[in-house]
């Protein structure tokens, strides 16, 4: 195999080696430390997400990857399903703030979502980009791994550049099966108030 100009003449390939050399290459021009204008970077992007710096830090830690979306169950929304439906104060004016980041939902069971997607955006003030049936119950891994794909593959997102936000175990139990970045309790979320 004939090397181009420019070429070291190094490993042409080799999944471990350039994961090495990489890490070397970073290592050596950073170093430990983290440079300032970064860490700004990322506390407004913290912010723009509604997020701590903590918990934006260690979902980049955890996935390597940036937020693209947020998946709310509808409990996670603190929705109160009544002959209207309706939204704390609070949560609306957090999903209001957001920014650069798609907004997506389930259904409540027996419910059309997309009817429910419309509604739920004029009750929010916002846009969601897609909503999908939310799993039953008693969904197995797979039912409710192909339950969030419903809703993140016609945005065409990966798992880990998505939050799902809620307030069951189960809930928790259905971000792991669809491999996302992380679930965080509904409370938690709706308390942190961003830095800007």
């Amino acid at each position: 195999m004939t090397s181009l100009i420019g070429h070291n003449k190094g490993p042409v390939s080799g999944h471990g080696f350039r994961k090495v050399a990489w890490a070397n290459a970073r290592s050596e021009l950073l170093g430990n430390k983290v440079p300032l204008q970064i860490v700004r970077m990322r506390v407004r992007r913290a912010a723009e997400l509604g997020l701590s710096y903590p918990q934006y830090a260690s979902v980049l830690m955890g996935t390597g990857r940036d937020i693209t979306a947020f998946l709310f169950t509808v409990d996670g929304l603190q929705l109160r399903l009544r002959r209207e439906l309706e939204m704390p104060g609070r949560v609306r004016d957090k999903l209001q703030g957001l920014t650069k980041a798609d907004l997506l939902s389930f259904a409540p069971s027996g419910e059309n979502p997309t009817e429910f997607r419309v509604e739920l955006s004029e009750v929010a003030g916002v846009p969601f980009a897609h909503t999908g049936a939310e799993p039953a119950t008693s969904a197995s891994w797979a039912d409710a791994k192909a339950a969030i794909r419903s809703v993140l593959d016609p945005a065409k997102l990966p798992g880990g550049a998505v939050i799902m936000v809620g307030t069951r175990p189960q809930e928790a139990e259905w971000a792991v099966a669809g491999k996302l970045a992380r679930f965080l309790p509904s409370a938690e979320y709706f308390l942190t108030t961003s830095t800007r």
